[in-house]
């Protein structure tokens, strides 16, 4: 059952995009549908606690995706799923009309990876969906307006800080206790063997859990993040990323609960936060900002609750996050059906909101009401439970109490100001067009207001999920009792002052306004995150400065110097070189020199053709070399590079100037002995490293076991998309990258001017040439093209297949077929023949071979290939894979070609020997390059739209 809930989740989150392009914002009913049904599905009939489901990974590190589900993991899957289904609902007549595919893409993904989250009982796998929720949030505040864009970034330096040390602490409690499993790691002694060792684990799961649920001194990013959506707002501060904090508190709690660090640190960080959030909450006109710091607060409160560390504590801590998902839900939900319809959330201009609006505001207050612990919600019951934990707590019970009721007098008065400022009143003149909202508008946000109000007299219908969350939060049996009467208690009474002092603030609102109207410390939080991340990028460019220049020699002189003391210290440590002679051939001899000749050509040609014509000589010489050492896979590949690498450093060459600038003397002979004396010591050291001793043992056991373990007997190929298919899929992941990135150079520099892009005249073709007609200038290459393409492209298809068997395999066969493409461009009238879709073709590569690794998983493992034996024919999943190589690479030398021979040539701005006036002005933009799709909007959509 978990893994078809947490695929099923997937699938929504794959299918949501089309929703959103095809039906508009109406496609948010269908995913809401979905995610409310899964929710009913877990709530009705949850699978047994303790089941789990495994599925390898990465076996040999003993990660899997494991998931596990238990108490705690239903709560919060009923969170996430439910709120998901309501603020999807909400969004379906929130949005402005039009498609919307990434705005419920990332929603959906959101909902999908905090499934994950609570599912995963491996801490790599937690740690993995920990960062799917951060980039969600990142992409849904960002793609809002480009104002947005500052305080999407500031959330993600934030959040990515407090994953790295959830990291930290997988990698150090993963190497401790040698498993991977989270309920394994959480049911080891070590936690009460080694006090040192779970402090610090305790202090970064701690640091973690801060910075994702926004708690003193990280509390600054979730009221800078309110320039999302509200939709965005109400999920992520209801149910998703918020309450990933609050979770990984819980998780690791049965652990962490007697550990001194884990106690004090979550109280106090909890009760400064509670109180402090209420306080600037207090100071907000806006109402998203209002509830925004109402979150941290409320948060802060949950925090310090669970560091109490006792069974009812994490009891009440259970209880409190449910009813503040119900509540603060609703109250975005609703904050943003009064912006909707009055076209402001500004208290301080809203009024007669009630007699306008008297179906939201009913349900405003029953949001509010709950927020501040009225009796006979359900936020009093979660209240008066904490309060009494915290009482019954050990220590000093009476203190954490009475700042946590401290904390409640200002959530008293904020939630008073939210409802008494803009509710009574008489509606302003211009507010004149304010009207209540439509039904499917109001609804989505009424059902969590109307249940936090029927959970309170029927709040033993919580008993067993509040019991299960919090039996899995303690590691011990917990059975909740939960009451709306509970007595003449301590808490009841604490309670009674709350809303007596909070009354009195309420009733002397003036007088606090003036009070806190001001700033109360020298600098905001938003300023300090601001200030820290400008420290780090100059600190960055001060790094970087160390080696950021446009001259080789400072490139080249960490490498030089490299082998240099490596060289030093091979001729003093390494002894008994033996004799090259007993190694070498005089045909090795041949080759060396005709790379030397090679190389001796480059350095002394003034001209660059030339000089790249003389560097193909030594080329050349190093494939056959390769063959003579039996290499053929590296001698095709290192033939064809030859081959395309004069194709496009032609295309580069005719922006460039004709010859080399003369050097002077002194620094011709420092560079030619430093060369010479890095080549000898390179030379010595691959002797020294592999010419004294025979096969190692890593390529007996390639040769020995290939053929069994791979199907395959080209062990080159094998390697690559067998033994270490991994490390090809990053490389081909890497290349594509570069392929992007050719773009994205080339398409800056159109921009610029064009005496920037071509300071260069480059020489003009006599008219009267043949090679200014394109038709006689190519009429050899056209006839070639004809029967040469096809071959070519049937002879890389060849390739590609035999290449797990003999020398081939994806990257040879697709540089063939890069060297036909290169052929059909050569013969092409004009560069606006071009029709290759190199973005499709290496986005098809990268994804082909990312789904073939995904079909490792049938047998145990990511990227496992697949064997089948038909009669004598043995098939397996590389090839696949391989085609996936031979796709992606094919694109990015199209990539080259294409955006290299596409550019207009050069011409000196001024006219003169480069310019040709008859030249009509170049187009802008390849022709094959794809518009952007224009940004979508998430705002509140017009009343018009309603």
């Amino acid at each position: 059952m978990l893994a078809v809930l947490l695929g099923l989740a997937v699938l929504l989150a794959a299918v949501a995009p089309f929703l959103g392009r095809h039906a508009g914002r109406p496609g948010g009913w269908p995913l809401a549908a979905g995610l409310l049904a899964l929710a009913l599905w877990v709530g009705l009939a949850p699978p047994p606690d303790g089941t789990s489901w495994y599925l390898p990974w990465i076996p040999s590190l003993d990660v899997g995706l494991h998931l596990r589900f238990d108490g705690l993991s239903w709560v919060f899957l009923l969170l996430v799923l439910g709120v998901g289904g309501a603020v999807l609902a909400y969004s379906a007549r929130y949005l402005k009309r039009g498609p919307h595919p990434g705005f419920y893409g990332l929603m959906t993904a959101f909902a999908a990876a905090m499934t994950g989250l609570v599912l995963a009982d491996d801490v790599i796998l937690l740690f993995v969906m920990w960062e799917f929720t951060t980039v969600c949030s990142f992409f849904l505040i960002a793609r809002t307006s480009p104002q947005a864009q500052a305080p999407a970034v500031r959330t993600f330096l934030v959040t990515v800080g407090g994953g790295l040390c959830l990291l930290g602490a997988a990698i150090a409690a993963v190497v401790r206790t040698g498993t991977t499993q989270l309920s394994a790691i959480l049911a080891d002694p070590v936690w009460s063997q080694d006090s040192t060792f779970a402090a610090v684990i305790a202090v970064l799961i701690a640091v973690a859990a801060f910075t994702k649920s926004a708690q003193f001194p990280f509390h600054a990013w979730l009221p800078d993040a309110m320039v999302a959506p509200t939709p965005v707002s109400a999920y992520l501060h209801a149910a998703a990323m918020v309450k990933a904090g609050i979770y990984l508190l819980l998780r690791f709690s049965p652990a962490m609960s007697d550990v001194l660090t884990w106690n004090v640190l979550l109280i106090t960080i909890g009760l400064i936060t509670t109180v402090m959030g209420a306080v600037f909450a207090l100071q907000r006109n806006d109402l998203k900002e209002l509830l925004a710091y109402s979150t941290v607060s409320q948060l802060g409160l949950i925090v310090a609750t669970i560091g109490v560390g006792t069974q009812a504590a994490l009891a009440a801590a259970t209880l409190h996050t449910m009813a503040h998902a119900l509540f603060k839900s609703a109250a975005f939900m609703l904050a943003g059906v009064i912006d909707h319809q009055a076209g402001t959330r500004d208290i301080r201009t809203l009024a007669g909101v009630g007699r306008a609006m008297p179906w939201t505001s009913v349900m405003l207050v029953l949001a509010a009401a709950s927020m501040a612990g009225l009796p006979p919600l359900l936020g009093f019951i979660s209240k008066e439970s904490i309060l009494d934990a915290m009482l019954a707590g050990p220590g000093a019970g009476w203190l954490v109490a009475g700042i946590a009721a401290l904390g409640a007098v200002f959530t008293f008065a904020y939630c008073a100001r939210m409802v008494l400022r803009p509710l009574p009143g008489v509606r302003p003149a211009s507010l004149s067009g304010m009207s209540e909202g439509g039904f499917w508008l109001i609804l989505p946000a009424a059902l969590p207001a109307v249940l936090g109000v029927l959970l309170g007299p029927a709040a033993w219908l919580l008993d067993t999920l509040t019991s299960a969350g919090a039996t899995a939060a303690s590691g011990h049996d917990v059975h909740s009792h939960l009451t709306l009467w509970h007595g003449l208690t301590p808490a009841l009474f604490l309670s009674a002052a709350v809303y007596t002092v909070g009354a009195l603030v309420v009733w002397r609102a003036a007088a606090v306004d003036r009070l806190l109207d001001r700033q109360l410390f020298p600098f905001t939080g938003v300023e300090a995150v601001a200030a820290w991340q400008r420290g780090t990028v100059a600190f960055g460019a001060r790094v970087g400065d160390l080696t950021r220049a446009d001259a080789p020699t400072r490139h080249l002189a960490v490498p030089v110097i490299g082998i240099g003391v490596l060289a030093v210290a091979g001729l003093v440590g390494v002894t008994g070189l033996g004799d090259v002679r007993d190694t070498s051939r005089p045909l090795d001899w041949v080759l060396l020199g005709l790379i030397a000749v090679g190389v001796l050509g480059a350095v002394t040609i003034r001209s660059r053709i030339g000089a790249l014509a003389v560097i193909g000589v030594a080329g050349f010489a190093v494939t056959l070399l390769f063959f003579t050492l039996g290499a053929a896979d590296v001698a095709l590949t290192q033939l064809l590079v030859e081959i395309l690498t004069v194709v496009v450093a032609v295309l580069l060459l005719r922006r460039l100037p004709r010859g080399f600038r003369r050097a002077p003397r002194p620094r011709v002979v420092l560079t030619a002995v430093i060369a010479v004396a890095g080549g000898l010591a390179a030379a010595v050291g691959t002797f020294a490293l592999t010419g004294r001793r025979d096969l190692s043992a890593a390529g007996e056991h390639f040769l020995l076991n290939a053929p069994d373990d791979t199907g395959g007997s080209n062990v080159v190929n094998t390697i690559l998309v067998d033994y270490r298919a991994l490390d090809t899929l990053g490389e081909l992941t890497v290349l594509g990258i570069a392929g992007v990135v050719i773009y994205v150079l080339l398409e800056s520099a159109r921009a610029l001017p064009l005496q920037y892009r071509d300071p260069q005249p480059v020489q003009q073709v006599p008219s009267s040439s043949p090679l200014i007609d394109t038709q006689t200038n190519g009429v050899f290459n056209r006839t070639f093209a004809r029967l040469g393409m096809p071959l070519l492209l049937l002879f890389s298809i060849y390739l590609l297949l035999r290449g797990h068997q003999n020398p081939g395999g994806g990257f040879i066969g697709a540089l063939v077929a890069a060297s036909a493409f290169a052929l059909a461009y050569l013969a092409a009238s004009s560069d606006t023949a071009r029709r290759a879709s190199y973005f499709r073709l290496i986005g098809s590569g990268v994804l082909i071979a990312t789904v073939t690794g995904l079909l490792g998983f049938l047998e145990g493992s990511f990227l496992k290939p697949l064997h089948v034996d038909i009669g004598n024919l043995h098939l397996t999943s590389a090839v696949l894979f391989d085609v996936g190589v031979y796709l992606a690479v094919i694109g990015v030398v199209v990539a080259a070609l294409d955006l290299l021979g596409g550019w207009p040539a050069p011409k000196h701005p001024t006219g003169g020997p480069g310019a040709d006036a008859a030249d009509p002005p170049p187009d802008p933009s390849p022709p094959d390059r794809e518009p952007w799709p224009e940004p979508v909007t998430t705002g509140a959509p017009t009343k018009e739209d309603a």
